[in-house]
């Protein structure tokens, strides 16, 4: 229950709910709107017809942290498509990581021992290019629907579950009271002790960090757990800081996982700067994935020798606590897989 005491140990950030809402509707979503915001007009002939078949959209707060006129820059490349996505790729399918193989209900996959990932939301403040669910199918796998039915009852028949996982799109899409709707589902079942949540909201669009969510994640009576999506250090602003200081507040562990891009952050130098940044913003660094071979990603890819020297690099540069683990996701394997 959040109480009066709850509310006056969080800070509320500088918008409320219904602000991060607009700041989502007035997201860009045309390319060629996002290259004339950055001077970069004369790579329009360069896009590929309809976005690739995968919606551009990029919060205008996000868009603000890109560099102007660089048509290299590392957070411009994560969300502008590209003629590259179009060329087919052997081995790159649309289910890179099993997700369809390991539906247990409607909306939960589980895969790994003692844990059941939710599909919370299928929409992102973001559209990642190399996004490993650019080809799910969200609109029959939703468990925030019918107020979480199925999914609580897979996991009321399972006790081995201790921690839930919620994913998506992004669970921090949802309004805060679909979330609390969720809790009172989870407070019947003693045998689920930790809830994570894996979201890129605090980092592309830190204005969700807002008041009611706050208050909702500091009376929830779990370990709190947030993995945030960070892959380069210029994505994090003063804003991000103060989401994550607010987070941290409201008892909650930031872990962050990256993805190995080429082009963006495959070199020592951006990585370190990553973990470094991050730390500063009381950031932990937990994963650095190699690509997940989704259709339309082959481009990003990095191989598996260049992706061992860099982290050979970091434990050269850096303290042990902030060098990530390498690890690959393989459909059926019972955790991820370390490289």
């Amino acid at each position: 229950m959040i109480t009066a005491s709850t509310c006056a140990r969080i800070t509320p950030s500088a918008a409320d709910a219904a602000d991060w809402r607009q700041l989502w509707r007035e997201a860009v979503t045309d390319a060629g709107e996002l290259l004339a915001l950055l001077e970069l007009q004369h790579l329009a002939g360069r896009l590929p017809p309809a976005d690739a078949g995968f919606a551009l959209r990029v919060p205008r707060g996000f868009v603000a942290r890109m560099r102007r006129g660089d048509a290299r820059d590392p957070l411009l490349l994560q969300v502008l498509p590209q003629l590259a996505e179009l060329d087919p790729a052997p081995g790159f399918v649309a289910d890179a990581v099993g997700d369809m193989a390991a539906r247990a209900a409607h909306g939960v996959l589980h895969k790994y021992r003692g844990r059941a990932l939710l599909i919370a939301s299928g929409s992102c403040a973001v559209n990642c290019r190399y996004c490993f669910r650019r080809h799910f199918p969200y609109g029959e796998e939703i468990a925030a629907a019918g107020q979480w039915r199925q999914a609580l009852e897979h996991l009321r028949q399972d006790a081995s579950i201790g921690e839930l996982i919620l994913s998506g799109g992004d669970p921090l899409a949802l309004v805060t009271a679909k979330l609390e709707e969720l809790s009172r589902g989870l407070a019947e079942l003693p045998h689920v002790t930790r809830l994570r949540i894996h979201t890129r909201l605090p980092v592309v669009l830190p204005e969700r960090v807002d008041g009611p969510l706050l208050a909702w994640l500091d009376a929830l009576p779990l370990q709190k757990v947030l993995v945030l999506h960070a892959n380069h250090a210029n994505e994090i602003d003063p804003g991000v800081d103060a989401a994550c200081r607010q987070l941290r507040d409201a008892g909650v562990t930031l872990l962050n996982q990256s993805v190995l891009l080429r082009g963006i952050n495959d070199d020592a130098d951006a990585l370190a700067g990553l973990s470094e940044r991050l730390f500063a913003a009381g950031v932990l660094p937990y994963y650095l994935h190699q690509l997940d071979r989704v259709q339309g990603a082959a481009h990003f890819e990095v191989d598996d020798a260049r992706a061992r020297a860099l982290i050979e690099a970091l434990r050269q540069r850096l303290p042990g606590y902030l060098v990530p683990k390498l690890v690959r996701e393989v459909a059926g394997d019972a955790a991820k897989r370390p490289l």
